[in-house]
């Protein structure tokens, strides 16, 4: 079973909400569509949903196109940001709906009622009203419905994002042992490059309506294909910076240069944009081979453990992650220290020329 979009877009008052798009999704997988707000997340599931008509291309449900058909005939479960439950039902007949729907027996309606509920940890909450639930116990509620629909299709539109941070997280392991044995194919969107990580499965980074890269998570993350992949799959986003080539040394913007090494030996002499993840950038030089640099401090955000640093490289807005709480001066300048192994190398336009190399390590 899988489910193809070929050539698939869509268009809304002459804006393109999606691009003409290609992608293949087989049953018993977990599938991330991973972007910022308005990246088009939302678009490519009602498209894969029938809730709207492509302008262009077809949907084909296990072999069979299924572009006109309607959204009740194609066997989907959708959950939304904003949980949708039937405020007149209490919640085991808000979770029973789906199967009611379906005629099944009185029984196996229980039996997979009291199974969900519990999975979600709504047992004891079974003959209240949704209203007189929690938002987080009503958001498990349409996550339990959905669970019991036993559809081909489940798709998951940011169904953590108003959860508590202690449910958020334990959500977040159980929901792919909690699918995995249906054999369905699965779509969660998320904003959250940490989300998709746990998640695990299959990832399609987004942005501006168009899917950048669609592969196994790991490799979308370690090792991506362009500039806007590795923006998208990094919180912060991925810092950049402008380099040139020259023989045995790298040219800085700055009048900074460093014998190559790493994912730079072997490039041909010409200019590069590098990349880097805010936790790679270290106060401490971490090794004799470590690319060193000179930053303004602007700003400090201190989260418990970490602490961010917003810098300010000769007119470059880097972002870093170090470890522990530090006590910084906002205006000071900083020596900073990035080690080469994981610095990602992309060409001018963008796309990927060489990974980082930890990213290709075994």
């Amino acid at each position: 079973m899988s489910l193809v979009l070929e050539g698939v877009s869509k268009v809304v008052n002459g804006q393109t909400h999606i691009y003409p798009t290609d992608l293949t999704l087989q049953s018993g997988t977990m599938n991330v569509l991973l972007g910022p707000t308005s990246s088009g997340k939302t678009s490519l599931m009602r498209l894969m949903a029938g809730l709207d008509a492509p302008n262009t291309g077809k949907i084909v449900w296990d072999g069979k196109d299924v572009t006109g058909m309607r959204v009740q005939d194609r066997g989907v479960a959708m959950v939304y940001q904003q949980f949708i439950n039937y405020p007149s039902m209490t919640v085991y007949e808000n979770i029973a709906s789906p199967m009611r729907l379906l005629k099944q027996s009185a029984d196996q309606i229980d039996a997979a009622v009291k199974k969900a509920a519990d999975l979600m940890k709504l047992s004891p909450f079974l003959d209240r009203k949704p209203l007189e639930l929690s938002g987080g116990q009503q958001q498990r509620c349409a996550l339990a419905r959905a669970l019991v629909k036993d559809a081909g299709l489940v798709l998951l539109d940011e169904p953590l994002a108003n959860l508590d941070y202690k449910l958020r997280e334990e959500l977040r392991a159980e929901i792919p042992k909690i699918f995995e044995e249906a054999g369905s194919i699965f779509v969660y969107a998320t904003t959250e490059p940490e989300e998709a990580l746990l998640l695990g499965g299959n990832t399609a980074a987004m942005w501006e309506g168009k899917i950048t890269q669609f592969d196994l998570t790991p490799i979308v993350y370690r090792q991506p294909v362009n500039a806007t992949t590795a923006r998208v799959f990094s919180d912060p986003p991925m810092n950049f910076l402008n380099i040139r080539k020259s023989g045995d040394s790298l040219l800085f913007g700055d009048g900074q240069a460093a014998t190559t090494s790493g994912a730079f030996t072997g490039l041909p002499d010409r200019s590069y944009l590098a990349g880097f993840r805010p936790n790679h950038l270290k106060l401490e030089k971490p090794g004799t081979s470590a690319l060193e640099f000179s930053a303004k401090l602007q700003v400090t955000e201190i989260t418990g453990s970490e602490t961010f640093v917003h810098l300010d490289h000769h007119g470059d807005r880097w972002v870093g992650l170090i470890h522990g709480v530090k006590n910084l001066k906002i205006g000071a300048t900083l020596d900073i220290y990035l080690d080469p192994a994981h610095v990602y190398i992309f060409a001018e336009d963008g796309t990927s020329v060489a990974p980082a190399s930890y990213a290709t390590a075994a």
